[in-house]
Formats: C-alpha cells, structure tokens, sequence
C-alpha cells in the first residue's frame, strides 16, 4: 500500500510539472482538502483547481528529496520554484504531507518557506 501511494504522488507531480492540472487533480479525491498552514485552506476539488489557475502561472518546477510513507501518509521534502504574479522567480522550500484515502490523494498539510 505504501508503495503504491508513493507512485500515485510521484505521478501526480509529474503531471503538474508537465502542465497537465487535470491530470493531478484525477488523483485527488473529489472533497480533496489543502491547508497551507499559516495561509489558506482549499477545500475540494474546484477550489484547487482556482487556485492552481491564479498560482502556476506556469509549471512549478519540484525537487523533492525525501518521499516517507507510513500507512495512509506520504511525506515530500524538497524545493519548490514558482513565477509570482510579477513573473519573479521564487524559491521555496516544502514539506507535504498527504493522506490517502482509497488510492486518492484526500488532504494535503503543506509547510512551505520562502527561500532568502
């Protein structure tokens, strides 16, 4: 099981880094839930897709270091890059942490830091 929920992330993160939003969102449940502890709370499937459209202004580029999985949950560590609204670069540094519920991506805890 843990494996498989591994594959299902790594395969939902090659779809966004490919452009393809839809493709990930097929992997997430449809009441999928996203808090970006100490910014916002997405809460189903429409509410990620809004804000990947106002967000990734064109594909983030990843580098995760770490994939750790324990039953339900798999946790990423790495790098993200996004373009801001200026079209500025911007560095971060993450870590996700995803619970699955029937081979779906069903919450996701993100801590993501600004890199200075």
């Amino acid at each position: 099981m843990t494996e498989s929920n591994k594959q299902i992330l790594q395969r939902a993160n090659e779809a966004i880094a490919r452009g393809d939003y839809e493709g990930f969102l097929a992997e997430c449940t449809e009441d999928t839930k996203w808090e970006f502890l100490g910014d916002r709370t997405l809460q189903g499937k429409e509410a990620v897709r809004q804000y990947m459209a106002e967000v990734y202004n064109e594909p983030p580029k990843f580098k995760v270091n770490q994939l750790i999985a324990e039953g339900n949950y798999v946790t990423a560590i790495g790098q993200i890059t996004l373009k801001n609204e200026n079209g500025q670069i911007v560095d971060y540094d993450y870590c996700d942490v995803w619970r699955f519920t029937n081979g779906k991506m069903a919450e996701l805890k993100a801590f993501v830091i600004e890199r200075k």
